[in-house]
């Protein structure tokens, strides 16, 4: 399993617009990929799971990623955050 923690800083939090970027991103991998935001965590493939935790700007979230391709998914979903601006 790999993990990474990441603070939103975009101004709007994760919203629909990124949220659906994530979602994307997550989809294109095998790997089971989850995204934790104080305490509740949900599947980082399914969009209204996303929506449901509000994140907001200057939020702590731990994205987390079980299979073969792991790292790789991780490092998309990272790339996707700094490219977006979503998060550090």
């Amino acid at each position: 399993m790999a993990e990474k923690q990441f603070k939103v800083t975009a101004e709007t939090g994760i919203h629909a617009r990124p949220a659906t970027l994530l979602v994307q991103t997550a989809s294109r991998f095998d790997s089971e990929i989850n995204l934790e935001y104080k305490g509740k965590t949900v599947n980082l493939k399914s969009i209204m799971g996303v929506m449901s935790l509000g994140i907001g700007q200057g939020s702590d979230i731990k994205i987390s990623a079980e299979g073969s391709d792991a790292a790789d998914a991780l490092n998309s979903l990272e790339e996707t955050l700094k490219k977006e601006g979503l998060a550090e």
